[in-house]
């Protein structure tokens, strides 16, 4: 009795040996198999993320293997060309643009020479030119604007703007505004300047000459009142218009190339060095004042020889009645097919953010039906 149940006992321990021994084969087959799948799973982490190498030892290393690991083929993202990658890096140079903030103090040079130093944005600026106040207004910048001058008439809110003065600045107006800056513009000479700079006010002056200086200008104000967003949205839209002109005007053949003269002022007209002649010659026509330089009287018999195609004149100041009717001039081409078009003074005599809308109203004015 006891002989058979100790046989039976040992039978019992040899089955549950056995049972244990190939528990012990299936839990180290598991563990292979998680191994062989952590490796299968680092392998696949290692195209998505680059670090191939470094995680092709580590699973080989948690293996216990000895060879040495071969470098991934690189995924398809890896091997993009330039040109079939997606455009980040532009889309971030965008966006930078988008965001940029002025650090200040900022220090800049102004057109009369001084340096000005900004600790901050403007709360409180007076503008004493029409061109200025248009370029703040373009720029936003509705309620920082606490003077203008009594010829700022654009846009309509301007209008409603606390007086400085006009030709003649009412200096005690400007100094009762308590601005944190003056913005002036070439029609304050710099002996004023210097005038308002010992009343003790910080004045900033612009004398642009061309449309190029006009973009650079916006740029400026952009920085000054920390509006360089804003301020790109302008020039990108000035750059647009003036690039369309020159397009147009570059598919005009030499033979049909137009004179134009310009008379902006009674008895006045443009020669070069300002941007009015610019306006005309990036329009591909020629200005029969091209001989003269800045402001100057009108060489009556200069301009019969010149003989021009077009004349333009302000609509605010100049009769073309007087054009007309003066000596000789019934001679020139222009007034022979009445080619007398009148052109909205504001638009080209205001270096100011609308410059680029004055050159396509010239443009249309040489060459009507010609600008797409």
């Amino acid at each position: 009795m006891t002989a058979g149940w100790n046989q039976h006992n040992r039978t019992g321990e040899d089955d549950m040996r056995g049972r244990a021994a190939e528990k012990e084969k299936q839990i180290e087959k598991q563990i292979e198999n998680q191994m062989d799948s952590q490796t299968s799973r680092n392998w696949r982490k290692s195209l998505l993320t680059g670090a191939a190498a470094l995680l092709l030892a580590a699973s080989l290393a948690a293996c216990g293997q000895s060879e040495t690991a071969q470098a991934p083929t690189s995924t398809t993202a890896e091997t993009q060309t330039a040109e079939q990658k997606p455009a980040a890096s532009a889309d971030t140079t965008q966006t930078a643009e988008e965001t940029a903030q002025t650090v200040y103090p900022l220090k800049l040079k102004d057109a009369t020479g001084t340096e000005v130093t900004f600790e901050a944005a403007p709360q409180k600026i007076v503008s004493l030119a029409p061109s200025e106040t248009e370029a703040l207004f373009a720029l936003g910048l509705d309620k920082e604007i606490v003077g203008v001058t009594d010829n700022d008439d654009y846009p309509e809110a301007a209008k409603t703007k606390p007086k400085m003065g006009g030709f003649e600045l009412n200096t005690e107006a400007i100094v009762g505004a308590q601005p944190d800056i003056v913005f002036t513009a070439d029609l304050t000479d710099d002996a004023t300047v210097k005038s308002l700079r010992g009343l003790g006010l910080k004045v900033f002056k612009f004398n642009p000459d061309t449309l190029e200086d006009v973009m650079n200008d916006m740029h400026v104000y952009g920085e000054i009142t920390n509006r360089q967003a804003e301020a790109k949205k302008v020039t990108d839209k000035m750059s647009k218009e003036i690039e369309s002109v020159r397009t147009a005007a570059a598919s005009i053949p030499d033979a049909e190339k137009k004179t134009v003269y310009l008379e902006f002022s009674p008895g006045w007209t443009v020669g070069k060095g300002e941007f009015m002649d610019e306006l005309i010659g990036t329009s591909g026509a020629i200005n029969a004042a091209a001989q003269t330089t800045g402001w100057s009287e009108v060489n009556a018999e200069e301009i019969i020889k010149t003989n021009p195609d077009v004349i333009l004149y302000s609509k605010m100041s100049v009769d073309p009645k007087t054009i007309k009717t003066r000596s000789g001039w019934n001679s020139i081409q222009a007034v022979k097919d009445n080619q007398l078009v009148a052109i909205d003074d504001n638009l080209v005599s205001r270096p100011g953010p609308r410059l680029s809308e004055g050159l396509i109203a010239v443009f249309h004015a040489i060459y009507p039906g010609k600008l797409k």
